[in-house]
């Protein structure tokens, strides 16, 4: 599927799908140099400091470029410029004839396929930027590039591991706990951490935290997809390769707010 590129005027940028085995691979030279030069994860079964796995063949790979390539950064450079975000899709009906979604591996999201077998889900993962690209002009882009990809392909619903850094859920017991209290997926749409690794999200009561301080705590990421109308599953499980605390989003795209459709399309479009 080809995926009609977007620009923005600021700094410019475009988004775009990887074309080729050599764009993925800047992808993932790109995700080395995030997850685990700058996030710290376990880099011992890395080869070619690049972030690579058995689902990399099967996924497309969104591709935020800029025009001009830094010399610097020589190895994230494409034909036409500089990789500075990615987002990796995987949907149902690939996933199926091969190895399942990935998040499988942390999520039992098997009980929640069943009970939805109309529907057309799509698995959103390895989502980063380069630090000096963080603000919105990338954001937007990215998520206009999903939305298209929803769009073109139809998929009814979006699934995804959003992570927390570091492998100490208490840590994080404040944003944990919000989550766990007031964003759990109704029964419809509950998915719950696989059994040997789920971790507790409610590790507070309710009264016993800020909630508008855990709130404002949460990952950029996370808090993109509550804003949408996600729903968040039932435990996180601790990845001790990539030095996260993850959880699990569950997007139906029946329940994004609709305001947002005025930017980046209706459904239907």
């Amino acid at each position: 599927m080809k995926l009609e590129p977007h620009f923005s005027k600021r700094l410019d940028l475009s988004i775009r799908l990887a074309t080729s085995k050599q764009e993925v691979e800047v992808a993932q030279r790109l995700r080395y140099r995030v997850f685990y030069d700058e996030l710290g994860a376990d880099n011992r079964v890395c080869l070619n400091e690049r972030d690579a796995d058995r689902f990399d063949e099967i996924c497309d790979h969104l591709l935020v470029t800029r025009a001009r390539c830094n010399g610097s950064n020589p190895e994230l450079c494409v034909e036409d410029g500089e990789v500075v975000g990615t987002y990796r899709l995987l949907r149902q009906s690939v996933a199926e004839v091969h190895h399942g979604f990935y998040s499988q591996q942390e999520f039992d999201l098997n009980p929640l396929l069943k009970r939805k077998p109309s529907l057309s889900f799509l698995e959103l993962g390895r989502s980063c930027v380069l630090p000096a690209y963080r603000g919105t002009p990338v954001i937007e882009l990215l998520w206009q590039g999903i939305w298209d990809y929803v769009r073109d392909h139809k998929c009814d619903v979006m699934i995804g591991c959003a992570s927390f850094e570091g492998t100490d859920p208490d840590r994080h017991a404040d944003a944990l706990s919000f989550l766990g209290h007031h964003t759990a997926a109704p029964d419809e749409w509950h998915v719950q951490a696989q059994a040997n690794q789920f971790v507790q999200l409610k590790r507070k009561a309710l009264g016993t935290f800020d909630q508008r301080r855990a709130m404002l705590s949460l990952p950029p990421l996370i808090k993109g997809y509550l804003r949408l109308g996600s729903y968040i599953g039932d435990g996180a499980v601790i990845d001790h390769k990539f030095n996260t605390t993850d959880v699990l989003i569950i997007l139906p795209v029946s329940k994004i707010n609709p305001r947002y459709f005025a930017h980046f399309g209706a459904p239907t479009n």
